[in-house]
């Protein structure tokens, strides 16, 4: 790993204990939702909770910018190029800007999706291998957020596909992976310990599931590197206490 991709892979990830990563990332894809219709608010409130680093579009960076404070992590997703109007069953992921535009934003990283047994599978890995040799020319981490198609995933349980796609996703050269925990019980203990980068877990306060500090507290039990909260459906109250919640279970 370079110099420069080291020191801005600790950046993203913070100096000690669990990783906190907050998204912003969803309204290139929703819309104003929730706490998002209010960019500027929707940073300073999130910050209240001490993240390590922040995932944001072109957008979040120019309306957030303002209260950014130095040493933050800023990862810029560089994927995207579908909306719900799509199709609400759709995933059409695209790259839609590159390594270089998010250097010139400030970016310390980058974040793209690949979404494993679909039937464009093909494409997302080839289009995710073009950006992880872009990422080492420019020594830039790259943060893949590996997703799961289970309808293709060949008989596999949720925790095998997980774990192959933690994998893979690692083999193709990114520098951390984000997951969701699995649905239908189990752990990511095997897909923690058969990826040798850091696994973040990703926390949607919609998705149904338990408390999510409950989960977080799982998840580093498995041997996670940390978590990324989803802030699309967070309220103003929730934005900053959600935040500073599990910054203490990290800590």
């Amino acid at each position: 790993m370079s110099t420069g991709k080291e020191i801005r892979l600790r950046r993203i990830l913070g100096d000690g204990g669990g990783t906190l990563m907050v998204a912003l990332d969803q309204a290139a894809v929703m819309g104003p939702v929730g706490l998002l219709g209010r960019p500027e608010e929707a940073v300073r409130l999130v910050l209240e909770g001490s993240p390590d680093s922040l995932l944001l579009t072109r957008g979040m960076f120019r309306h957030g910018l303002r209260d950014l404070p130095l040493g933050l992590g800023l990862v810029m997703r560089v994927s995207g190029g579908f909306t719900v109007l799509e199709g609400a069953r759709e995933f059409r992921d695209r790259m839609v800007t590159g390594v270089e535009e998010a250097l010139r934003w400030g970016a310390d990283g980058v974040a793209a999706a690949v979404k494993f047994g679909h039937e464009m599978e093909g494409d997302f890995i080839q289009a995710v291998s073009a950006l992880s040799d872009a990422c080492d020319r420019w020594g830039v981490p790259l943060v893949v957020e590996a997703m799961v198609a289970l309808r293709g995933s060949a008989g596999l349980s949720e925790e095998e596909a997980l774990a192959v796609t933690a994998r893979v996703a690692a083999e193709l050269g990114a520098d951390a992976v984000i997951l969701k925990y699995p649905l239908k019980g189990g752990n990511l203990a095997g897909a923690v310990g058969g990826c040798p980068v850091p696994v973040l877990v990703s926390l949607q306060v919609s998705s149904g599931r338990e408390d999510l500090v409950e989960l977080a507290q799982r998840a580093m039990g498995d041997g996670a590197a940390g978590v990324v909260l989803d802030a699309s459906a967070l309220d103003r109250e929730k934005a900053a206490s959600l935040p500073r919640s599990l910054r203490a279970l990290l800590e």
